[in-house]
């Protein structure tokens, strides 16, 4: 199952020109399986979202980016989230305890709003954006390494604003996921790989070998050596 894990919509994202009924076409067009709304620190479209998976039998889970004191965090399986910006280990140790999931949003990114280094320093992370739309592959290569290095789940996503991005990177499960519930457990458990889009394919990235920077869908052809799988296309 296919799922872009970091998207923004419009109505609570002030800085994206894609709306829901645009996001799930588009998603079934490229040959995703569901999609996550992770709006700039606001769950606010969770109730619609609902509403339009369940009419649309597309699967929409809803969470959240939010900015900590030390960069972006997106958190899933929270009621709630502090309205003010706190350290990132006292957010990451908030979702634990409402039993939710989070992973480091582009940690490398140079737009000071990633984890960087500080990577190292935090407990209670579940995994590592490492494959992020609107990074270049250089910082996500090194979220790659560092994500290896902590033994954190390996996470892709767009991260669109825009609808030309929309599934251009995406996160690969090994089983159905039908609910946020299956979706944390499945990412604690590291039941997932980063997955890339090229010439209406989905291919896993083995997080070593290169990939074309992600700002048109036109990168080379690279076959990614899957991990536990037995071949690179679905």
């Amino acid at each position: 199952m296919l799922i872009d894990m970091h998207m923004h919509e419009m109505r609570y994202s002030g800085d994206s020109f894609l709306k829901l009924e645009q996001m799930v076409e588009l998603a079934k067009r490229r040959g995703l399986n569901g999609i996550c709304i992770t709006d700039h620190d606001s769950m606010g479209l969770k109730e619609y979202a609902k509403e339009y998976s369940e009419k649309t039998r597309f699967p929409i889970f809803v969470g959240v980016e939010y900015f900590s004191l030390q960069g972006d965090i997106v958190a899933f399986g929270i009621e709630d989230f502090p309205k003010e910006r706190i350290p990132a280990q006292d957010f990451i140790s908030y979702v634990q305890s409402q039993g939710g999931m989070c992973f480091s949003a582009h940690p490398f990114r140079n737009n000071n709003r990633g984890l960087e280094e500080k990577l190292c320093d935090m407990q209670g992370l579940h995994g590592v954006e490492v494959l992020n739309g609107s990074t270049l592959f250089e910082a996500n290569k090194k979220a790659a390494d560092y994500a290896r290095k902590l033994h954190l789940a390996m996470l892709g996503s767009s991260d669109c604003h825009v609808p030309e991005k929309l599934g251009i990177y995406a996160t690969y499960f090994q089983k159905e996921i039908n609910s946020v519930g299956e979706l944390i457990q499945a990412v604690r458990n590291q039941e997932c790989m980063p997955a890339y889009y090229k010439e209406g394919s989905y291919y896993l990235w083995d997080t070593k070998n290169p990939i074309e920077a992600p700002f048109t869908i036109r990168e080379e052809v690279y076959e990614a050596e899957m991990l536990r799988m037995g071949s690179a296309a679905f």
